[in-house]
């Protein structure tokens, strides 16, 4: 599969605002020295997603400048118990990196992430291009070579998790890493709103939800994904991780703890956070 082209670099006319700049500045500070920073919606307009996805972006043309590989798209905020849990009524997206998988099995060193969480959900793999701007379900499914079970550990730069939608949008999503599980299945007569979920911290239960609670499906959360992207001029591509949202609450994860999510029809996916900070990237 060719390479994924890197978004077109800004123009005059296009380049990144006083504002944008300050904003992703003082995410990355956050990020290398391993500490958070105060909300950034302070630095923006109000409210204002546009200018927040343009701090997002310049974000992952840095990460981009710097070797990092793209690898997929993450949905966010599609759980209602999730947007109740952060005071949001509407889906967001960020960019998944390469560095950002974990393999399952491989324990996440204690200190690689600020203020880490734990989410399941359904992750598709793409063996088609989505490149239009009014994907339906069904595009998404004729897209999708297989799914699986996956965890996503989210993390966010900004202090006690203080976030409006422009903070984590402008956050990449409150991204961190990615656990997907081992046992591919195709979407031929599957039907993911009916999915179960069950996720366990340390044995006992710690979330649960269904593939309903995820904008009535995973397949209608990557049908908003497709469009949103097209639109932007960088759409889906064959061979894209896509994670659909979470399908129950998020749930904090400390050193020592042990997380397994499982998805009726599509197995489990794990993860160990580690006691101590070695092999910490």
């Amino acid at each position: 599969m060719p390479e994924r082209p890197a978004p077109s670099g800004p123009t005059p006319e296009s380049a990144p605002s006083p504002a944008v700049v300050a904003a992703a500045d003082a995410l990355a500070e956050a990020a290398a020295r391993a500490t958070t920073c105060p909300p950034v919606r302070t630095l923006l307009p109000s409210d204002d997603l546009t200018t927040a996805y343009a701090v997002q972006q310049l974000g992952v043309r840095r990460a981009l400048a710097r070797g990092r590989r793209l690898t997929g798209r993450k949905i966010g905020l599609t759980s209602p118990a999730v947007q109740r849990q952060l005071g949001v009524d509407q889906p967001d997206f960020g960019a998944l990196f390469a560095d950002m998988a974990v393999p399952e099995g491989t324990p996440v060193p204690a200190g690689l992430l600020l203020q880490p969480k734990v989410e399941a959900e359904v992750a598709l793999v793409l063996d088609r291009d989505l490149p239009h701007t009014d994907s339906t379900v069904a595009d998404v499914m004729a897209a999708t070579g297989f799914c699986l079970a996956a965890l996503e550990i989210v993390d966010s730069r900004i202090s006690g998790w203080d976030i409006s939608i422009v903070d984590t949008v402008a956050d990449n999503a409150s991204s961190g890493l990615y656990v997907l599980g081992s046992r591919p299945v195709p979407l031929n007569g599957l039907d993911l709103r009916a999915v179960t979920m069950t996720l366990t911290r340390n044995g006992e239960p710690a979330s649960a939800g269904t593939g309903a609670d995820c904008l009535g499906s995973p397949l209608n959360a990557a049908a908003w994904l497709a469009s949103t992207l097209a639109a932007a001029g960088d759409p889906l591509r064959a061979g894209d991780v896509v994670l659909t949202g979470a399908l129950g609450p998020m749930v904090p994860a400390a050193p020592g703890d042990v997380f397994e999510a499982r998805i009726s029809a599509l197995g489990s996916a794990g993860a160990e956070f580690a006691m101590t900070t070695e092999g910490a990237r």
